[in-house]
Formats: structure tokens, C-alpha cells, sequence
């Protein structure tokens, strides 16, 4: 590849990633829009119809000879059974909050998720940290230990969804299935659970779906899209640009979803509140710059890391990194967790 094409392939992966992360980061203003569809309903739709865009995707492609070597792997199929569990916990989490007018509290979740993965490559992966990334994490602890005083109780919303989501991020690790065939077999653990869901309400006659305004029927059923399209984007991004560069562009999403929180949904903070996003933020910066350091010592040819591997940084939201038609067609974005609320 010439240099030309090849600076031509770094611009469009930042505008796939760009456009990513806005989209992730705007998902607050979309929730909303499905009242009076209930949290549980909304993630069931979300469910149902993933299923089904990610099951045309792959039918346009006419790509399914994956499957059959995927079954003869139960290892993989368990790990994404559980990674279907823990993204679902996530979206159940972020939709609730979103529409019980919690946003602040999201957005710190995605702050909080790039400390929450490398302690989990520390202690599960037997990653290796340097001192700088060390000093991170403890100062990522101790925006949890002031916010947790500041609330007179744990931030519970964000623990949870920056855990559940760098568990989710682990089990795809672990499972290296391609991102796509990823997303059609968590879709699939879901799919039932979720028709199960949704019948029940229509036979109950309390479901929102087909019963009320025709634009909330075909905003929930459009949320398979919503889902499937920035993922699609995120994975032409991180097949084309160095991954300190995603890694800087993960921030986006949750600096959006905290002005909307701030300057949309006219959520207050108190000055406590806001002293915790700030030791989050420094904690960032640290994490932020060191990385940085180290991908430009690389360039120059002088790694100042130690032994083993490095935890790589996050991307939030997110909970699915996925290769796509915008990328080569089996490609899989790189194994580090993605895809979000």
C-alpha cells in the first residue's frame, strides 16, 4: 500500500470512529424517544431485532460456514453465552438509568470502564502494569472511594456498568471469535428470552410495541439498527487506525453522554459529584499520556515497558466490536472490548 492510500485508509478510520463513538455517546437522546415503553421491553425490542440485522448482514455476505466450526468449540459458545448474560446486564443498566434520568451516572461508567479492564487483565490475564498505569488505577480508586462518600452509598450505576461491560469485554477476549459471527451468537442466546418477553406483554396487554403512537413501534423495532450501525463503524476504525488513537477516541462517547446528562436532560450535580468526575478525568490523563509515551517510543524503535504483555485500552460502549462489510470480510476487530450502552 502506497503512503498515500495508506494516509487516505487513517482518515477514513477516524471518520468511521468519530462517528462511532458520537453515535454511542448520543444514545441518551434515544432511549427516551421510546417511552412509554418500559426499560425491559425496550431492551427486549433491542434484543429481538439485533438478531435480525445481524442475521441479514451475514446472509448478504452468504457467509455461514463459520458456524459449523463454531460448534465443534463448546469453549467459545459457552464464553459468548456469557458474554450475551453480561451485555445484557449492561443495556438493562444504561437504558433504566437513561430513562430514570441518571445520565451523569452512565457517563461515569464509561469513564471508569478503561481502569476497570486493565485491573481485570492484572488480575485475570496476569497482564503486567507499568508504575504510570499503576497510578492510574489508584487514582481511578479514589474517584470511586470520594464519589461513594459523596452519594452515602456506592455509585452503583456506574460500578455496574463499567464491570459488567469489562467482564463482557474479557469473554470475547478469551473466545477470539470474529466479530460479526460474535454478535449473531450473543443475538442468538438472547433472541428467545426476549421473544419470550415481549409475548408475554402482548398477552398481558401492557406491551407499548403495536399499541401505541406508530412511531414508538418503529423506533423500537429500528433500535436493531441502532444497535448494529455504530458497531459496524467502530470496526472499520480499529481495522484501519493505531490503537492509542482508538483508544483516545473511546472518550468521546462519554464526554457526550455527560452534556447531554448536564445540557439535554438538565441533570444537576453537586460540587462533590463533580470533584469525582475530576479525579476520574486526572486519572485518564495519566493513562492517557502514558500510552501515548509508549506508542511513540515504539515508533522510534525503544519500548519502555516491561516483560509480558500490555493491557490494551478499552473501547466503551459499548459492548461489541465488530468486523464489517466496511472492513474485510472476515476480519475481526481486535479482541480488547467494544461496543457499549
Amino acid at each position: 500500500m502506497t503512503a498515500q492510500a495508506a494516509a487516505t485508509e487513517q482518515r477514513r478510520g477516524l471518520i468511521y470512529g468519530i462517528a462511532a463513538y458520537a453515535l454511542w455517546g448520543l444514545f441518551p437522546l434515544y432511549w427516551p424517544l421510546l417511552k412509554p415503553a418500559g426499560a425491559l421491553e425496550i431492551l427486549a425490542s433491542r434484543m429481538i431485532w439485533s438478531l435480525v440485522a445481524v442475521a441479514v448482514l451475514l446472509a448478504a455476505r452468504k457467509h455461514w460456514s463459520w458456524f459449523a466450526e463454531l460448534r465443534r468449540t463448546p469453549r467459545k459458545i459457552a464464553l459468548l453465552g456469557a458474554a450475551a448474560a453480561l451485555v445484557s446486564v449492561n443495556w438493562g443498566t444504561y437504558i433504566w438509568a437513561v430513562n430514570a434520568g441518571r445520565v451523569l451516572e452512565t457517563s461515569l461508567g464509561y469513564f471508569l470502564n478503561p481502569l476497570v479492564t486493565i485491573v481485570f487483565g492484572v488480575l485475570i490475564l496476569h497482564e503486567t502494569l507499568r508504575p504510570v498505569q499503576w497510578l492510574a488505577v489508584g487514582i481511578g480508586a479514589a474517584a470511586v472511594v470520594e464519589l461513594g462518600v459523596a452519594y452515602g452509598q456506592l455509585p452503583w450505576i456506574a460500578l455496574v456498568l463499567a464491570a459488567s461491560f469489562g467482564c463482557y469485554g474479557l469473554c470475547k477476549k478469551l473466545a477470539k471469535v470474529p466479530a460479526q459471527e460474535s454478535m449473531a451468537v450473543e443475538s442468538a442466546f438472547q433472541f428467545l428470552p426476549a421473544l419470550g418477553y415481549m409475548t408475554f406483554l402482548q398477552v398481558d396487554g401492557t406491551a407499548a410495541y403495536g399499541h401505541v403512537a406508530w412511531y414508538i413501534t418503529a423506533l423500537l423495532t429500528f433500535a436493531g439498527v441502532v444497535t448494529l450501525v455504530p458497531l459496524l463503524l467502530f470496526a472499520g476504525a480499529t481495522n484501519r487506525l493505531p490503537l492509542s488513537t482508538v483508544g483516545l477516541l473511546q472518550f468521546l462517547a462519554p464526554i457526550l453522554q455527560l452534556a447531554c446528562g448536564v445540557f439535554v436532560v438538565h441533570e444537576k450535580a453537586a460540587g462533590s459529584e463533580w470533584v469525582g468526575f475530576g479525579i476520574v478525568w486526572l486519572a485518564l490523563v495519566v493513562l492517557t499520556w502514558d500510552g501515548l509515551r509508549q506508542a511513540a517510543r515504539a515508533g522510534q524503535g525503544r519500548p519502555d515497558a516491561p516483560d509480558g504483555p500490555q493491557p490494551r485500552i478499552p473501547r466503551p460502549d459499548q459492548p461489541e466490536g465488530t468486523a464489517s462489510s466496511i472492513t474485510s470480510s472476515n476480519t475481526a476487530a481486535p479482541a480488547a472490548p467494544a461496543a457499549g450502552s
